[in-house]
């Protein structure tokens, strides 16, 4: 919200008042300032300021509710604008009138007037200067005169064309009402929409004409133009958990009903109204102004709380006095000043002479603050925002016993070593997600707040892909990242199961594995390396398995995916590449590589693993030999090594895979293999002539169990 410090000036005097300080206050005070305008006019310039204030703050709003803010903070008595005194017979003909009409649900005020002999539309160019500081474009309309009124009271007005409604119309009275339809109902909103509205929806008629969804928009034929010559006004408050229901399932929101939204109160809307008929007469002196409809204004209840000084000195703490050093607690008296000043009324003291600590304070609450303090904890809060949060002593708690780390959060500090190592960044999304197109969501919330936010997730994986979406679409397509989790889904039984998960996603980058070596993309054997390397650090041993997508087949390659499992076989969670369909149609590298594993799974299996027993290391020096042979291609590496381990003595403690080579040299069926053999003996040294010897008796057993062909 962008308000003008002169505008405000006129109800809170600022010329005494250092621009800095007042933003340190109004920061200390929960309004967040965001930034500090300085804004030309025709005839000079001025400061306005952006504010960001709380939601549960409707009072602060507007130019009004912002100033009492300000002269509290301020320690000032707020002015009255005249207009705000002036409206006293219209108060007392409200309450005279006779009240005929169906204007009662979901309503807390209502009011229509209707205003005859309008002729001149444009606004005046103080009134335009306003809006202009206000971040608001100029229009030279009955819209200027709408805008100035939502910033300066907070109330939003709404105007219809009442001889276009009337034109539609047959019957010559007019009568108003506020109904949901009998059936279906097509309506054509004022944004040229059609909405289908149906008996959730309250919609406002005159006769038999619908004029508005309430408290939302108006329908195309109500809406006013330049021709308009007589006005109907609403003023009115709709009941705020409405306003938002309808507007979710309408996927309509407007700043009309956002303001509903934020709970107002019908306090000043008397005075609102007023206000607007009192501009439109400076342009339109031989205005004439009717009142049409009015409903009873539903008065919120006296809510009373009762405040103990000793538990607001618990929750504040002392105050240190600067001159002499001495802690000491807030006085009742500064309390006393605190709550005058936010215009709440103190019914009741009740006090024991002999222990000022049992002072106790009745508080009354006024209407307009009755929604965000109902607690004594609010008044409390209040006191120390309004005396200076920066006042009082900042103290750590005293802590007894450092706490322990459970072994769920030892698990993810080891997990989150491991992929930490392996360059992914971890990663925090939500668990609310939007009903996702590539994976079915079981769990749709009954009241969502936002479209976007509908669904409970069953799976990590969509929201890593649409983060690495996101980055690719900004210009970053390097993305890798792990993410912690809870998913969501119905059991046979229909109930809600939810567990924990750890997911991510890398690759889509091509790199070097060596500076001779041109770059490429992560293979699908790399990517499993990796995966094997972290188990590897857990010392978990995993089984691996071709696996065919069925949740995930529109996010997983159905022929590079696989399962994972226990030696004990239980499930751990999948691995595969992306889908070649998917990364087209996101635009994405299809280099990408996803797992998601079942974090208690891990966990169990981790507490549950004996303490490795570690052997003494051998001081005694490694002999390494390298072989390179021919194979045929339907021989799987594994069968070799198990082979030669078997026949390579006890000497034999490694054997590794250092190259495979296909090219025109080697046959088709065949590929040739290099690999390094670490000989070590734990006792003493061991002899050239005897590894030879090793080395040759596993020679003639590749001969003959596997038929290769030795190379140079």
């Amino acid at each position: 919200m962008q308000i003008s410090l002169r505008w405000i000036d006129e109800l809170v005097n600022l010329e005494t008042v250092d621009i800095e300080n007042l933003i340190n206050k109004l920061t200390l005070g929960g309004f967040e300032v965001e930034e500090v305008l300085e804004i030309e006019l025709s005839d000079s310039k001025t400061m306005a300021l952006e504010i960001s204030a709380t939601a549960n703050r409707s009072d602060s709003l507007s130019i009004q509710g912002l100033s009492l803010e300000i002269a509290a903070l301020l320690n000032q008595t707020p002015k009255h604008l005249n207009y705000s005194t002036n409206n006293y017979s219209w108060s007392q003909q409200f309450e005279m009138f006779d009240l005929k009409n169906q204007i009662k649900n979901h309503c807390s005020g209502f009011i229509a007037l209707t205003v005859e002999n309008l002729e001149n539309f444009t606004s005046p160019k103080w009134l335009q200067q306003k809006l202009i500081v206000s971040g608001l474009p100029v229009t030279n309309n009955l819209v200027d005169f709408q805008n100035y009124i939502l910033i300066e009271t907070g109330y939003p007005l709404e105007f219809y064309d009442l001889d276009k409604i009337c034109s539609n119309s047959t019957n010559s009275q007019i009568e108003l009402s506020l109904t949901t339809p009998p059936d279906s109902l097509d309506f054509i909103a004022s944004n040229d929409i059609n909405y289908s509205l149906d008996q959730s929806i309250e919609i406002l008629k005159i006769n038999n004409n619908p004029i508005s969804i309430a408290g939302i928009i108006s329908s195309k034929n109500s809406v006013y133009s330049s021709n308009t010559k007589t006005l109907l006004v609403e003023a009115s408050i709709f009941n705020a958990a409405r306003i938002r229901q309808k507007s979710r399932i309408l996927g309509l929101r407007t700043d009309r009903s956002s303001r509903y939204e934020k709970s107002l109160k019908n306090t000043n809307l008397i005075e609102a109204l007023y206000r607007l008929i009192s501009l439109l007469r400076i342009v339109n002196p031989k205005l004439n102004c009717k009142l049409h409809t009015i409903a009873p204004f539903k008065k919120d209840s006296s809510q009373e709380i009762e405040l103990n000084y000793k538990t607001l000195k618990q929750v504040l703490g002392p105050i240190q006095i600067l001159e002499t050093g001495e802690n000491v607690y807030i006085s009742p008296q500064n309390i006393r000043d605190a709550l005058e000043r936010l215009q709440f009324k103190i019914t009741d003291v009740k006090t024991n002479e002999n222990n000022n600590s049992d002072l106790k304070w009745n508080i009354m609450i006024p209407s307009l603050r009755s929604e965000d303090v109902t607690r004594e904890i609010d008044i409390i809060e209040e006191i120390g925002r309004i005396y200076g949060f920066n006042k009082f002593l900042t103290r750590l708690p005293k802590i007894k016993n450092v706490g322990t780390e459970d072994f769920n959060y030892q698990t993810r500090k080891k997990l989150t070593s491991c992929f930490v190592n392996l360059g992914l960044n971890e990663l925090i999304q939500y668990s609310l997600v939007k009903p996702e197109t590539y994976l079915k969501n079981d769990l749709q919330l009954i009241n969502p707040l936002v479209k976007d936010y509908a669904s409970l997730r069953s799976s990590l994986l969509p929201s890593l892909i649409k983060a690495v979406e996101e980055n690719s679409k900004k210009g970053s397509s390097n993305l890798e990242g792990f993410e912690y989790g809870h998913a969501f889904s119905l059991d046979s039984s229909s109930n809600i199961k939810e567990i924990e998960l750890i997911a991510g996603i890398f690759g889509g980058v091509k790199e070097k594995s060596n500076w001779s070596n041109s770059s490429s993309s992560l293979s699908w054997f790399k990517a499993k390396g990796r995966i094997e390397t972290v188990f590897k650090k857990l010392n978990l041993i995993t089984h691996w398995k071709s696996y065919t997508p069925i949740q995930e087949k529109n996010i997983l390659h159905l022929y590079c995916s696989a399962e994972l499992f226990l030696s004990n076989g239980i499930r751990i969670g999948v691995f595969g590449q992306i889908s070649p369909i998917l990364a087209a149609e996101l635009n994405i590298s299809t280099d990408l590589y996803l797992f998601e594993f079942n974090f208690d799974v891990i966990k169990d299996q981790i507490q549950q693993n004996k303490l490795s027993v570690y052997q003494e290391y051998s001081t005694y020096p490694r002999i390494i030999k390298d072989l390179s042979f021919v194979v045929k291609t339907n021989i799987s590496f594994s069968q070799i090594q198990q082979s030669l381990y078997l026949n390579g003595s006890e000497f034999l403690k490694e054997i590794n895979l250092l190259d495979e080579y296909r090219g025109e040299s080697i046959p088709k069926d065949s590929t040739s293999l290099c690999l390094q053999f670490i000989f070590q003996s734990n006792v003493g040294t061991l002899q050239t002539e005897k590894v030879e010897t090793i080395i040759n008796n596993l020679i003639n057993l590749l001969i003959n169990k596997f038929d290769v062909n030795i190379r140079a």
